[in-house]
């Protein structure tokens, strides 16, 4: 069935005359544009709907971006659609703007269902381009575990992402569900929805950190998942951990619940495997791969680390400031000219012999030597409240969730480098940010300091937080998004299962460490900034030796206590900076090499 058109104009490069084009996109973002998709292999089609609300600056954003592509790309072309049509009423599109990528054709089996909901700004930029390429080869590029999972769907699914600009983990997460709407149309609707655009759309699903799943009415999911396990996810409407135990499997054995054969997986040899594609991951590979040794760095979640959710870097040498997230694109960059470098690939195990098998989802990596450098996670506040109210007013990510709370009322617990960054960047964003600190004095950096007080962020010293407080409000009706909740500390990373508690946070319960007093304060989000914790376990259970903040024990090479491991960056405690990182990476790295060419735990003679 062909599209109607009616009420509808469309756009291509074909017999334009767009010399004296006014252009939205750039002179500078045309060329790469024109250079990136200059090999599209076949053609695709941007669907554009709006209400004609001239007020609405993302409906002229959304119609113009996708006009612009339309004239500089020869395979893709646009049609714009009023909101009333009836193109409008088959796609059941009710939001203004709204954005299809598809092909056009009339096949079922090439009636792709890709919606962007929202100006596709910022971050999700990055989706709407991986989208447009995948969609023009017509492949989803799943893994062969994950088209395994899929091929048992018997029942359409919507899976909704909400998504904001500045989330660097939000693309993965929808290009996941992207995938599954290309490899099975007509039971597969992917949806990104920009959470900043459609604040009701975002109450009513209880949207308060991003990336945030919403599978169907009932089941849902907080943070960028393993492509296997979202796919899992969505087939099922359960979450691996719920798997695990109707199976009887322990916590940690992903793989099993995912039905991956260890026997059936690809081989891939290398000299190096790095675990973690941060700043210390990324310079272990260059500087190893520079040496001669084939190396693959393995990342779980995105190239990075936690440099991706930095606002702004003003003391990387070279730079006199950068956003995180360009910093991260220089060094990726950088890497990905030597080494190979594969993001969404968790580790489910180790095994240590004559080679060192590193087991992940996709393929067993074996190699001569590895890297850890894990980094490190966000410490919580273990404040009654905080696990109940995650996603819903508690956050570790101000570059993610912070667009979310501008006009609102929010508290930044901490009183280091991130605390003060992430409330500089609150403020920036339109929030009414108040600091709050268990001491009298900030040990963040000067420079920091000043930069608060200039911006007036009131701080509250002296004080720490007892418990965070909220509403309990009834579950929304059937069909409105079903019922929330966190499901507490037994609930899996990441994974939030239904429940009839959707409270929100309403503030905290803090109390002053000198008097003693003990006091209420509105607020409409907690953001937290106490430090973190390091990402050893798997190194542990190797017999890794630990200290005793639990970061990984290393000598002056960057060595373990066990021949052919080292570790690198956050993991290895010490002083947590993206320089010393990097330094890190480079050492571990070099040592590698030399113990590989002259192995020391080897007698002489051997």
């Amino acid at each position: 069935m062909k599209p109607d058109v009616s009420n509808s104009s469309v756009s291509n490069s074909s017999g334009k005359d767009i010399a004296d084009r006014d252009w939205f996109i750039p002179e500078d973002g045309r060329t790469q544009l024109t250079q990136l998709f200059a090999k599209l292999p076949n053609p695709v089609v941007l669907d554009v709907f709006s209400d004609g609300d001239a007020k609405n600056a993302f409906n002229d954003y959304t119609r113009r971006f996708a006009e612009d592509l339309s004239l500089i790309i020869d395979k893709i072309s646009m049609r714009h659609h009023a909101l009333d049509s009836e193109e409008a009423r088959r796609l059941d599109v009710t939001l203004s703007p709204t954005m299809f990528v598809g092909t056009g054709e009339a096949d079922p089996a090439l009636d792709y269902r890709i919606r962007f909901t929202g100006a596709p700004l910022g971050e999700e930029g990055r989706a709407l381009v991986e989208s447009i390429f995948l969609v023009s080869l017509r492949q989803s590029g799943l893994t062969e575990t994950s088209l395994r999972i899929l091929s048992e769907l018997k029942e359409p699914r919507r899976p909704r992402v909400f998504t904001s600009p500045g989330c660097p983990y939000c693309p993965g997460q929808f290009m996941h569900a992207a995938k599954c709407a290309i490899e099975r149309p007509g039971l597969v609707e992917a949806e990104c929805v920009n959470s900043d655009e459609f604040p009701d759309l975002s109450r009513k699903y209880g949207v308060g950190s991003v990336p945030h799943t919403q599978y169907d009415d009932t089941h849902k999911a907080i943070g960028l998942l393993p492509e296997e396990r979202f796919v899992l996810e969505m087939v099922t409407l359960k979450s691996a951990e719920e798997l695990m135990r109707e199976h009887g499997m322990e916590p940690g054995h992903e793989h099993g619940a995912l039905g991956i054969d260890p026997d059936g997986l690809d081989v891939v040899e290398a000299d190096l495997v790095v675990l973690g594609a941060g700043p210390a991951g990324l310079s272990a590979a260059i500087y190893a791969e520079r040496s001669g040794m084939k190396t693959v760095v393995l990342d779980k979640a995105v190239v990075g680390g936690q440099v991706t959710v930095t606002p702004v870097v003003e003391n990387y040498p070279g730079f006199t400031d950068i956003a995180g997230l360009k910093l991260v694109e220089v060094l990726s960059a950088h890497a990905r000219q030597y080494a190979t470098v594969r993001e969404n690939e968790a580790v489910h195990e180790i095994k240590i012999g004559k080679l060192i098998e590193v087991y992940t989802s996709r393929a067993v990596y074996l190699c001569k030597a590895l890297v850890f450098a894990t980094g490190a996670q966000w410490r919580k506040l273990d404040a009654p409240g905080e696990g109940r109210f995650y996603g819903r007013g508690v956050s570790y990510c101000a570059s993610c969730d912070g667009f979310m709370y501008r006009g609102k009322r929010v508290a930044m617990i901490g009183g280091g480098n991130s605390a003060l960054t992430d409330a500089l960047h609150l403020k920036n964003l339109g929030a009414d940010v108040t600091i709050i600190h268990r001491r009298d004095g900030f040990r963040a950096e000067k420079a920091l300091q000043d930069s608060l007080e200039r911006e007036s962020i009131p701080v509250i010293w002296d004080t720490v937080v007892e418990e965070i407080l909220g509403d309990t409000v009834a579950p929304v009706d059937e069909g409105d998004g079903g019922e929330e909740g966190k499901g507490g500390k037994g609930a899996a990373p990441g994974t939030a299962p239904a429940q009839g508690d959707t409270g929100v946070v309403r503030g905290i319960r803090a109390r002053n460490v000198k008097t003693g007093e003990v006091s209420e304060i509105p607020f409409d989000g907690v953001f937290v900034a106490i430090g973190h914790i390091p990402n050893s376990e798997q190194a542990a259970e190797l017999g890794v030796v630990l200290e005793k903040d639990g970061s990984i024990k290393v000598d002056r090479h960057m060595r373990t206590n066990i021949p052919r491991i080292y570790a690198a960056g956050d993991v290895t405690g010490g002083v947590r900076q993206i320089v010393t990182a990097v330094g890190s990476g480079a050492t571990a790295a070099l040592a590698a090499f030399e113990d590989t060419q002259n192995p020391y735990w080897r007698k002489k003679g051997e």
